[in-house]
This record gives C-alpha cells, structure tokens and sequence, in this order.
C-alpha cells in the first residue's frame, strides 16, 4: 500500500486532474487505517476540494504533473520581457550617471537660541 500525505499529487485511479492531498483523515482508534483523503485543485480558477476514498487515488505520474503545471514556452518569453520592463524603470540610467557631488546638500540648521537672548530680543528683561 502506497503511503499518502498532505502535499502528495494524485489522481484519480479513474482518471481526472492532478489533485493535490490536502488532508488525510485516519480512525480515531487506528492513526495507520485511513478512512478519506481530502484532495484540492483548480477547475479554471475555482477551487474545487473533495473527499475520496483511499482505494480511488494513486499518486500522479510525475511527468503528467510536471506537464499539467509547466508554462507554456511562449508565456516564459512573455515573462522575462516583463521583467525585464520592471528592472528598467526601478534602474533609472540617469539616476545612476549622476556623480556623487552633484547631490543636493542639506543646509545646516540654525542653533536654538539661548533663554537669556530670547528675553533680550523680546525686550523682557530677567530680573526677579
């Protein structure tokens, strides 16, 4: 008997899409008697989750697998190019030309005034 867990990619011995074991339930007197197998894959884009008896699954062939979840080679040209279009635009040429010196300079800030001088210049003098 083939061992199944969850992650494991299987099908069913009927035939059908590659499902992916989302849970494996067990006996609650017996962990190693499996009494379903909760399996998850996509129909397009809905999500579709049954469960099926252990006797109806076996694990997938892994080229069938491989196969169903490839790219297409035309959608990985499509990829780099889009990639490539993002690299370009976060790597700006001209940011990247310009010499360190010609960076604008942060202008120093003026030192806070003393208390005595600021009741001088408000012309409140500091006698008790």
């Amino acid at each position: 008997m083939t061992v199944i867990k969850s992650g494991d990619l299987v099908v069913l011995i009927s035939g059908g899409p590659v499902m992916t074991v989302d849970t494996v339930n067990t006996s609650i007197f017996d962990d190693n008697e499996i009494t379903g197998v909760l399996c998850a894959w996509f129909d397009g884009t809905r999500l579709e989750r049954v469960r099926f008896d252990h006797n109806a699954i076996e694990p997938a062939q892994a080229e069938r697998a491989v196969a169903a979840t490839a790219p297409a080679p035309d959608t990985s040209v499509e990829y780099k190019a889009v990639l490539d279009d993002m690299a370009d635009a976060m790597n700006l040429p001209g940011d990247a030309e310009k010499p360190a010196a010609a960076a604008p300079r942060k202008t120093k800030r003026a030192k806070a005034a003393k208390t005595g001088d600021v009741a001088v210049a408000s012309g409140v003098s500091r006698t008790h």
